[in-house]
């Protein structure tokens, strides 16, 4: 380190200030950065300085926070600008002006530092530099990268607006040395390019250090199916189809999503399908791809009814695995009179399950057209889901009635087309199907050639569905469970029904405003990273006894702020310091419980 005189014009004259400045070699060459602008100095002060780098130069020792395997050559630097010990350097006292006392440069810190410490605990850095090849960029792809996960945690939106709007108003640039003149839109598109190739080998990657960073058990993979829309037409996106929407956009071409994840909800892996892609239809390939990079190792596949049917459950029979799926609603009708039986076992309140066998199981030739190996049938039961099973159904099902009776009687008062009202009965009840199978609808033709409506309830549909409210069917062929631990593994499928909706809501994976496939498939990877991190916060709270949902903890940590702090002295020259907020006494809790501990100044790096 070494100061370094620098001129400024200002009013006509030329003044002089001085700044303490550090050489350090980049992967680009050798480089020099200001550590801390010193003002005018006399020479006792320019001395004074001079003495205190030579002595933290020599200094061996590792800056607060940063281990030593992750010390790199700027660790004597954030040290010397880190330690808040008064003794290490003889303070120099001045006479401040304390109505020119200002705070300039308020930026986020909390998030950013945040992330990049969960960054730091998966070694995702260390991935991305290490895979990454080098080129002639001044700032590496492996820091853009990190630059666009941060973003899509913290504030989801484009590569525009990040740019532009977010970066600036962050502490990133002093976090990770980028300024805000080499971060764009054009550079942020070129990292999801450079950033896509490393797909596979980064899974491997987060899935074997969160495994040793929180002990998980990957026996149980739970495998489910989304979809995401486009903004716009996407024609040269041959992934861009139009299929069944989980976000009511029927008008839009999606992509589908499968994601598996552990039992605690941590992603494994995940795979984008054509956006009319059945469900049913991507069981074997998501499969052998989690097999091929993991190994089989006695897993079981947990599915819901939507990815079942007797070709997959015929795949997964014949290369030994275990499964536990739903099944389809029509299947429960075989189970009527098990139903009715009261020999349930209640799991907690409102819930009961029980092992049924397979109706007609002492039929060999029924037992051989159905079971073809060992199976296990549990029938569930919820008291609040038929609660509100029930509810739609009525609310469903007066609404049909009340257009019968209002149909009926315009019908009988004017002389209608029956094609026409064939039409309308169909549009009613294709719009709540959940209570069409109760009604029995006949359009017949009076001698006129009117149209007449005759309609009744079928009461024994109504007292079918009655009974079966609120009930469930599961299979498996995993026997050496009970009942109870095959519907908890089971309901763990909510785990990944989660993940869909963090990536909906909290990351914005929807809408998609990319129209290249590639594009497309690097920014869903993207979102896929960030929940990632997201799933290790909730992790870390979890063990710190902080609950596992760190969307508040986030949002708390997210409020602590970074400022430059402007002291003018009575000699003239500022004293300007960048300095981190002291945390309120809720955030030092939460900071506490995690074992971090903030920096209360900021090392200034640039690139």
């Amino acid at each position: 380190m070494f100061i370094r005189q620098c001129h400024r014009i200002k009013n006509g004259r030329r003044h002089a200030y001085w700044a303490l400045v550090e050489s350090y070699r980049s992967a680009s060459g050798p480089r020099q950065r200001v550590v801390a602008w010193l003002g005018k100095l006399d020479e006792a002060g320019r001395l004074g300085v001079h003495q205190a780098a030579e002595v933290l130069a020599g200094s061996d020792e590792v800056a607060p926070g940063v281990t030593a395997d992750q010390s790199q050559p700027l660790s004597r630097q954030m040290r010397f600008e880190f330690d808040d010990d008064a003794s290490a350097v003889t303070p120099r006292w001045v006479e401040v002006n304390a109505a020119g006392v200002r705070v300039e440069n308020l930026r986020q810190f909390g998030g950013p530092w945040m992330a990049l410490h969960l960054i730091r605990t998966l070694q995702l850095d260390t991935f991305l530099s290490n895979a990454i090849p080098e080129g002639r960029e001044l700032v590496g792809w492996d820091v853009s990268s990190l630059i666009l996960i941060i973003a899509r945690l913290l504030e989801p939106a484009s590569e525009l607006f990040t740019a532009e709007q977010w970066y600036p108003k962050t502490a990133l640039r002093d976090l990770l040395g980028v300024s805000e003149e080499r971060v764009n839109d054009n550079r942020l598109y070129r990292t999801l390019d450079q950033l896509l190739p490393h797909k596979d080998a980064l899974e491997t990657h987060l899935k074997n250090r969160l495994g040793h960073l929180f002990d998980l058990e990957y026996d149980l993979l739970m495998y489910d199916v989304t979809s995401t829309y486009f903004e716009g037409q996407a024609e040269r996106n041959p992934l861009a189809q139009r299929g069944y929407s989980r976000d009511n956009r029927s008008d839009c071409k999606q992509v589908c999503i499968g994601l598996v994840v552990s039992r605690c909800g941590m992603p494994l892996g995940y795979k984008v399908f054509a956006g009319n892609t059945a469900d049913v239809t991507t069981v074997e390939h998501i499969v052998e791809t989690m097999e091929a990079r993991y190994g089989k190792s006695d897993r079981i596949w947990v599915m819901d009814r939507g990815m079942v049917s007797e070709d997959n459950i015929e795949f997964l029979r014949e290369g030994g695995r275990r499964y536990i799926v739903g099944t389809p609603k029509s299947m429960l009708k075989k189970f009527e009179h098990e139903l009715l039986k009261e020999d349930w076992t209640s799991i907690r309140d409102g819930l009961e399950v029980k092992v049924v066998p397979w109706p007609g199981s002492d039929d060999p030739d029924e037992s051989e057209d159905c079971n073809t190996s060992p199976e296990t049938f549990i029938l569930c039961r919820s008291r609040d889901r038929s609660k509100k099973e029930e509810a739609i159904t009525q609310r469903f099902e007066k609404k049909i009635e009340e257009s019968l009776i209002r149909m009926t009687a315009r019908c009988d008062k004017q002389k209608r087309d029956p094609m026409k009202v064939e039409r309308e009965i169909g549009r009613l009840l294709g719009k709540n199907t959940r209570a069409a199978k109760l009604f029995d609808v006949k359009v017949t033709k009076t001698d006129d050639g009117a149209a007449r409506i005759e309609w009744s309830k079928i009461e024994a549909t109504r007292d079918w569905a009655t009974l079966s409210s609120g009930c469930y069917l599961l299979r498996t062929n995993v026997s050496d469970w009970s009942d109870e631990e095959l519907w908890k593994a089971y309901i763990q499928l909510t785990e990944a029904e989660a993940a869909f909706r963090i990536h909906k809501s909290d990351l914005s994976i929807r809408p998609i405003w990319h129209q290249k496939e590639d594009r497309v498939l690097a920014h869903i990877f993207v979102c896929f990273l960030a929940y990632v991190l997201w799933k290790t916060l909730g992790q870390l709270c979890s063990k710190a006894g902080l609950g596992d949902e760190p969307r508040r903890v986030l949002a708390e940590l997210s409020e602590i702020r970074s400022m430059d702090v402007v002291l003018p002295t009575r000699t003239g020259p500022e004293i300007r310091t960048r300095c981190v907020s002291k945390p309120s006494d809720h955030q030092q809790i939460l900071l506490e419980k995690l074992s971090l501990k903030l920096p209360s100044k900021i090392f200034q790096k640039q690139m």
